[in-house]
């Protein structure tokens, strides 16, 4: 559908005799005004009560091509290419649509400052990063609101959906039990390799045979048969008679063809098979040797808290502050000062008591103070976000944290794996609960 708006600004004219069209001509002539007739984008799809327009999906697809060749992936034909973009397009103004009714938004501040991010992550200035994209045939508008829209729906979807999720205790448990290789920071591996080889020029059936082999093989290695014997009875890989086995590698070492399943892959594990020139690839993570654990100080320390309110000023809490570290100074109890007038009611009812805690536990101006003490230290009045404080160290410890790192880090990839799930999901949803019609010309 095209839609066309007409645009008259000539004066209005009375009747006149019979030469009226043609002075009305030479009058609009002398006057330099003319109807306009302004052609406005094909419609290609209707979401609710907003629209999608051809050269919305122009745009999108001159910002998506450049990307697939980058990664070196072949564009679909073009039809099944608009099509897909197309439908990325409606879950995109699905997704605007639910931000604009729950009040989500991303300034102008947020977004340069993601832009300048971007562009320094490649080692360019905003500038640079400007003229890199339009050198590239990308409009720098385009690609900073393509940015805005990512934060947009990023910031949907937490709400909507990755805030929601729950891990449990028993959950990390399991995984660490099963996976826990995958999270560990790897400093060398050691790899099998089966090569099923296809000739300089393989035939199209010479390649399925190939490819098929190889799945047969890799079906029997996840049902338990040994590596090693399969490898010397079916490689045409060079270590077939070591089963397979190609030693150990620094990860800045491993072949490039299998340098993403080195950091992937958990121990035992077998990759699906790998097409390369020279054949077919089946590669097992046999061994790692991991980074050495990580060794931080951590710091025990208590604290009295002074809030500032419409009653109690920065002055005030200063000098209340001052006059306690006066009483400890000479002699007083903490723990029963902190119980009586710390305004942290968490810690109070443990005499300020904080535990251990390690970088990045606290905020930047208390642990820049805490750091700053020596073992018994008291610090004078400081200001951080939650008010006035001052605090006292009580030991420090250099702690192995490998095993809390490590749950964090199972939390996190669990967290990764239950969003995209329930993302898909809600993304279904969405599209389900809502009216859309598609109206590209072609038919798919």
């Amino acid at each position: 559908m095209v839609i066309t708006r007409t645009s008259d600004k000539s004066p209005r004219l009375l009747r006149g005799g019979p030469c009226l069209g043609a002075l009305l001509t030479l009058s609009l002539l002398s006057l330099g005004v003319q109807a306009r007739i302004e052609e406005l984008d094909t419609i290609v799809a209707v979401v609710n009560d907003d629209v999608i327009v051809q050269s919305e999906l122009q745009k999108e697809i001159k910002l998506i091509v450049p990307q697939l060749q980058q990664q070196g992936t072949a564009a679909p034909p073009r039809e099944q290419l608009e099509k897909q973009v197309l439908d990325r397009l409606i879950l995109k103004r699905l997704q605007f649509q639910r931000a604009k009714a729950l009040g989500i938004q991303v300034d102008d501040a947020t977004l340069t400052e993601a832009m300048t991010n971007i562009a320094g992550r490649n080692g360019l200035s905003l500038e640079e990063l400007q003229a890199t994209l339009e050198a590239g045939g990308i409009r720098f508008a385009d690609f900073r609101e393509d940015t805005r829209a990512q934060i947009l729906t990023s910031r949907l979807q937490n709400q909507e959906v990755v805030n929601k999720i729950q891990i449990t205790d028993r959950e990390i448990d399991r995984f660490l039990a099963k996976e826990s290789s995958r999270l560990i920071e790897r400093e060398q591996v050691r790899l099998q390799h089966i090569l099923i080889a296809l000739p300089e020029d393989p035939t199209p059936a010479q390649v399925a045979a190939a490819e098929s082999k190889s799945n047969r093989l890799v079906a029997k290695l996840r049902a338990g048969t040994d590596f090693g014997a399969i490898a010397v009875r079916e490689s045409d890989g060079r270590n077939a008679l070591e089963g397979g086995d190609l030693g150990w590698f620094e990860m800045a070492a491993v072949p490039s063809l299998v340098a993403d399943l080195a950091f992937t892959l958990a121990v035992g594990e077998i990759s699906d098979p790998l097409r390369s020139p020279s054949g077919f690839h089946v590669i097992k993570l046999r061994e790692i040797k991991a980074a050495a654990p990580e060794r931080v100080t951590q710091t025990r320390a208590r604290h009295i808290l002074i809030r500032t309110n419409e009653l109690v000023s920065d002055d005030d809490a200063k000098r209340r502050l001052s006059q306690l570290r006066l009483r400890i100074q000479g002699g007083a109890d903490f723990t029963a000062l902190a119980r009586a007038h710390s305004d942290d009611t968490g810690s109070a009812l443990k005499g300020g008591e904080l535990g251990w805690v390690g970088p990045g536990d606290t905020v930047p101006e208390f642990e820049k103070t805490m750091n700053g003490l020596p073992v018994e230290g008291i610090s004078t009045p400081f200001e951080s976000p939650f008010g006035w404080h001052i605090v006292q160290v009580l030991e420090r410890r250099d702690q192995d944290t490998s095993a809390d790192i490590l749950r964090i880090k199972a939390r996190e990839a669990l967290q990764r794996r239950k969003a995209e799930e329930a993302t898909e999901v809600w993304l279904r949803q969405l599209r389900d609960e809502a009216y859309v019609e598609i109206r590209l010309d072609r038919e798919f």
